[in-house]
């Protein structure tokens, strides 16, 4: 069986550990709980005929006072980027956390992810930023980690990615 470890980059409170409880447990939570250092879960999915097992790896969220450690990012395989549609500044975040990903471990496969879709009377990022985004070929998913939409999408097209490598 194949074995991919897949790391969750972002700004802090963007969603990626109730992305995790929703893809692996169909679990959601209105708690906030920090991520302290990093959570490793992992599951199984089929993508073409393959058992992949993907070893998730949920980072602390950067902000002001402490940075993402890049060495939890050796031997990755592939990442998603979270971004709190809700607050505008989660976006800036992740470009710069992209091109810090970018210089510690090269170009690998990623997905952003909008999260938060379920609250889109609240969104901060406007549709033409999106547009500017999908322009430079990203994969850009909407998602909900408390509705659950999306998030298989996510790791099925990650998975698909790092396949075709």
């Amino acid at each position: 069986m194949l074995q991919k470890k897949i790391c969750m980059v972002g700004a802090f409170a963007t969603g990626k550990t109730s992305l995790i409880s929703q893809f692996v447990h169909s679990i959601f939570s209105e708690k906030y709980l920090t991520t302290v250092g990093v959570k490793i879960d992992k599951k199984t999915i089929e993508i073409r005929g393959n058992q992949i097992n993907l070893i998730l790896w949920d980072l602390y969220g950067e902000d002001e006072f402490q940075k993402v450690r890049m060495s939890y990012l050796r031997g990755s395989s592939g990442y998603v980027l979270v971004v709190d549609g809700t607050r505008r500044t989660t976006l800036d975040k992740a470009f710069q956390l992209k091109i810090k990903v970018e210089e510690s471990i090269g170009k690998i496969p990623f997905i952003l992810v909008l999260n938060k879709w379920d609250m889109t009377d609240e969104w901060e990022i406007e549709t033409y930023e999106i547009d500017a985004i999908l322009q430079q070929d990203w994969t850009v998913i909407k998602t909900s980690a408390k509705s659950g939409q999306g998030i298989e999408e996510v790791f099925q097209t990650l998975a698909s990615k790092i396949l075709n490598g």
